[in-house]
Order: structure tokens, then C-alpha cells, then sequence
């Protein structure tokens, strides 16, 4: 469960994102919104990137602020459009993260080969694409143990064929309990590919959730 309580973001003193209270369990969230209306802020905040008023806490006793590092260490995060150091090889990063996040021994292979990254993991990421980087985004968003992946429009620049392949990462993962994926996009989803999404709506400085 994610519990989010008394929860502000402004930004030059403008309120931005204002949260009462909300409490979402297990699953698959979309995170709709006009642009600008504070899906990212959302998500950064949850991932522990934004600093916020209020408080979050993951399953029902890792509190984002009490215990960061704990906290952490449940919640995965893929930016929109990630950047990483160029001189950096894609295996290299991917080490570090599961150093970071004490990942399984070899848990990378399976992500890796789904998204047939094998043929170029190995070199820096100066030389890879957007899909590329996209990619290796979404790798490093499932590795370890998390209880909450954020996906931030990972359908962007991402390409017809690995959809389903993300798609088949998200129920695989999803299938564990007390496990969740919210993702913001602007792109519907392929309901038959992935299990009853439901909707967590931003719009005029809140959020709800729409059943």
C-alpha cells in the first residue's frame, strides 16, 4: 500500500500539487493529466527526488522521510527522458544500480535479453539512441526488490516491439504481493496486454482516483 497524507508542492510559493490524503493498494495506476498539471511532481516526490510538506509511507511502515534509505530501496524510478554519464557503458550502469539497490545475483540477464539489448549494453551510452536510453531506463526501474515502480511516459520513444515486452515486466512484476506500478503517460495503454489498469486523475492541483 501507498499512503500519501497532508501532502503539498509548490514551486515560488505557487501551490502546484496539494494531496489530503490518499491511499492506493497493489496494481496498475495511470497517472493521467494535462501537461503541466503535476504528474511528474507526483511521481519525483514519491521516488524520494522532490522534496514536498507531508508525508509519504510504502506499505504501511517505510516512511519516505523517517527512513530514507529504506525507502529507497522499495521505490524504482525511470525518468521521462533519462540521462545518464555519457562515458559510461550501459552493463556499468546497470551494476551500479544493483549495487545500489542489492539486486539478485544475474536478475539484469532476464531484462536484458527480453529487450534484446545484448548487442550493444556493452557500449557507452554516448552511442545509443533515445529507444536506447529508453531502454536501459526501464532495466534499471525493475532491478532489485521493489515494491513500487514509477514509470514516467515510459511509452515514449519506445518502439512498437518492445511494448509488449514492458507490458509483460509490468504483470510479471505485479503478480508478486504488495507490489505496484503507477506510470504517467499521454498514450493510452493496450488493455489486453496488461491487467486491469486503474486511473489516479491530476487535475487542478489534486489527484483522485477514479475507479
Amino acid at each position: 500500500m501507498l499512503q500519501i497524507d497532508q501532502f503539498r508542492k509548490t514551486y515560488n510559493n505557487q501551490l502546484v500539487l496539494q494531496i489530503d490524503s490518499l491511499a492506493i493498494s497493489g496494481g496498475v495506476y495511470w497517472v493521467r493529466g494535462q501537461n503541466g498539471s503535476g504528474k511528474s511532481t507526483l511521481l519525483k516526490a514519491i521516488a524520494g527526488i522532490l522534496p514536498f510538506q507531508g508525508d509519504i509511507i510504502l506499505n504501511q511502515r517505510v516512511h519516505s522521510k523517517k527512513q530514507p534509505v529504506a525507502y529507497r530501496k522499495l521505490v524504482n524510478f525511470a525518468e521521462a527522458e533519462p540521462i545518464f554519464p555519457e562515458f559510461l557503458t550501459g552493463i556499468e550502469l546497470i551494476e551500479l544500480f544493483k549495487s545500489a539497490k542489492k539486486a539478485p545475483h544475474q536478475q539484469e540477464a532476464f531484462y536484458v535479453e527480453t529487450m534484446q539489448m545484448t548487442s550493444y549494453v556493452n557500449q557507452p551510452v554516448r552511442t545509443y539512441s533515445s529507444g536506447m536510453l529508453k531502454k536501459l531506463s526501464l532495466v534499471l526501474a525493475f532491478l532489485g526488490q521493489p515494491t513500487c515502480i514509477l514509470l514516467d511516459e515510459p511509452l515514449t520513444t519506445l518502439d512498437a516491439d518492445s511494448l509488449p515486452i514492458l507490458y509483460s515486466w509490468i504483470d510479471r512484476f505485479c503478480h508478486q504481493p504488495e507490489t505496484m506500478v503507477l506510470l504517467s503517460s499521454h498514450q493510452a495503454f493496450e488493455g489486453a496486454l496488461l491487467p486491469t489498469v486503474r486511473e489516479l486523475l491530476v487535475e487542478n492541483a489534486t489527484i483522485r482516483y477514479k475507479p
